[in-house]
């Protein structure tokens, strides 16, 4: 059953056995798992099925340095499906070596390890729509595959590792029909939740308070509550409510990943010797391979994860000759925050810059005609999307986009500024920092695949290593990736959760998603946050409290 909170009176009061609250990838994944639990299940979703700019600007807040981080309300939604209504779909699981406590990277190490998640990684590969937990191309495909780069070896990194794509899967949409069936669930809208009010005790959670737009509230009761609403929220709701705030960890260590594209690749061989493209499974989920930084040679240089995947060159330089790049830069007007600062930056046209952009289209323009009829039908008509612009250089010519780990720190945080919005409650304010050992990682991996593919004879990777941390922030923080801020662990003092995700000192309170990962690792994170989120439905329908 799905209801609207415009639609109940003010004052209403609601309970149930368990309360899950935002209605992303997270909550969703909690609610269908309990769906006949033989529990009570209430979900509630701040927004409603549609973008609202009134809903959407309860995310604004304050930024230390907008050069370094987007503004808060960019990059996720306030609706029913959450930020799976505007995500590009990439899934990978964690690493092994990303659990552990690593000596060389600060506060790193879970107290849980990837066993513990292993029973659980399938059946949020299903859910997110990317076919088969299989990521490698030796577990994805029956037959050898093409390599990646013919002639390329290296005991640094490998290049037989997969990213699998959702659809996109927008959850809201896919699963809405399920939600809306289950006859133990009820799903509430609108439903701003703005305080957290502990019992008599302290040591437990008695009711949540709810406020709407149009001014109406009430009162939500709950044996057992599961924060689901990303990095950012989370922490803004603990903070306001002063919830496992006790050693001041909530907000703290907050990471995203450190992501840029540098340097030219130039491949001795001929076109054909050089895979970039996609490979495609059975069931048409899109995987692709990337050169992902071996566990061992991380230990050995005391360096965090890394990978790097062969990038067309940049999109704003028109001396690239490309006219579906050029093209792609022309309609820079119609393409989303969350894509446009990633492909284009925030570099300034000139009229002579865009003039050679339309001579680039014109000169190419049968290739260019080609690429447009098929991202039309592989991209806008297609349910199963081609994840990415994907070009093919006829002269093995690429740069190099990478995507890394950031070492987690207590010093970037998010924290509770005096402006409140319209709901009185105070906004959040983001701190976002890197270190020394970020750049490190970086730079050691770069100066490592450069020398790879020199010894190895395939070509040759030219950048300057001095513009590496200008490069690794030039976008700032990687937009909807935010990590850590109610960090599970084994001591109170350092950490927010428990193994089972529940909050330090409250009994029936828990927070699933990403906020809880102790470290980032160089894998987007939706994938592991439903499977520990499938880990939580489990302890749920146990009983346990």
């Amino acid at each position: 059953m799905i209801l609207d909170s415009y639609d109940l009176p003010d004052g209403f009061d609601l309970d149930a056995e368990i309360c899950i609250v935002g209605a992303g990838a997270v909550g969703i994944a909690v609610a269908l798992s309990l769906i006949d639990s033989g529990q009570r299940v209430l979900l509630l979703e701040a927004g409603g099925f549609e973008p609202d700019p009134e809903t959407q600007s309860l995310y604004a807040g304050q930024v230390d340095d907008g050069g370094l981080h987007p503004p808060p309300d960019h990059y996720r939604e306030r609706r029913f499906g959450g930020s799976t209504t505007i995500w590009g779909g990439r899934t990978m699981p964690f690493d092994a070596i990303d659990f552990e406590p690593r000596p060389y990277v600060e506060h790193s190490g879970w107290p849980i390890g990837p066993e513990s998640l292993r029973p659980f990684y399938a059946h949020a590969t299903r859910l997110c729509e990317a076919g088969d937990h299989a990521f490698t191309i030796e577990s994805a495909f029956d037959g050898p595959r093409r390599p990646m780069i013919d002639g390329f070896a290296s005991d640094h990194f490998t290049t037989n590792t997969l990213e699998r794509f959702s659809c996109p899967t927008d959850f809201g949409r896919r699963y809405r029909h399920k939600l809306e069936a289950a006859k133990d669930l009820r799903v509430l809208l609108h439903a701003n939740v703005v305080s957290l009010i502990r019992s008599e005790s302290g040591t437990a959670i008695r009711c949540l308070k709810v406020r709407t737009l149009r001014g109406t509230g009430g009162l939500v009761s709950a044996g057992r509550i599961v924060l689901a609403l990303g990095g950012l929220e989370t922490a803004r709701l603990l903070l306001a409510s002063q919830v496992g705030t006790r050693y001041d960890v909530v907000g703290r260590y907050y990471m995203c990943h450190l992501a840029g594209t540098i340097g030219t690749l130039r491949f001795s061989g001929p076109a054909a010797s050089v895979w970039n493209g996609y490979d495609v499974a059975d069931d048409g989920t899109y995987c692709r391979r990337r050169l992902a930084l071996r566990p061992e040679t991380q230990r050995e240089l005391g360096i965090g994860n890394f990978v790097a995947r062969l990038h067309h060159p940049r999109i704003p330089d028109p001396r690239h000759h490309n006219g579906i790049l050029s093209a792609l830069y022309l309609a820079k007007p119609l393409i989303p925050y969350e894509y446009r600062k990633r492909l284009h930056g925030n570099d300034a046209a000139s009229f002579g810059i865009w003039v050679r952009h339309v001579i680039n289209v014109v000169t190419d323009l049968p290739e260019t005609l080609r690429f447009m009829l098929h991202f039309l039908r592989y991209r806008r008509l297609s349910e199963r999307k081609f994840p990415s612009i994907v070009i093919r250089s006829k002269a093995n010519y690429f740069s190099l986009d990478f995507h890394a780990e950031q070492v987690p720190d207590p010093a970037s945080r998010v924290y509770l500024i005096d402006e409140t919005d319209q709901l009185g409650m105070k906004r959040i304010g983001i701190d976002w920092r890197y270190g020394a050992k970020d750049v490190e990682t970086v730079s050691r991996s770069l100066a490592l695949l450069a020398e790879d593919i020199a010894s190895s004879g395939v070509g040759r990777f030219d950048y300057d290593p001095a513009s590496v941390e200008y490069e690794m922030t030039r976008y700032g923080a990687y937009g909807g990736h935010h990590i850590g801020t109610a960090r599970m662990g084994c001591d109170p003092a350092t950490s927010v959760v428990d193994t089972d995700c529940r909050v330090h000192e409250i009994s029936n309170l828990y927070v699933a998603g990403s906020a809880v990962f102790p470290t980032s690792s160089q894998a987007n994170p939706t994938l592991t946050a439903v499977a520990l989120a499938l880990r939580l439905a489990t302890h749920l329908k146990e009983g346990d409290s």
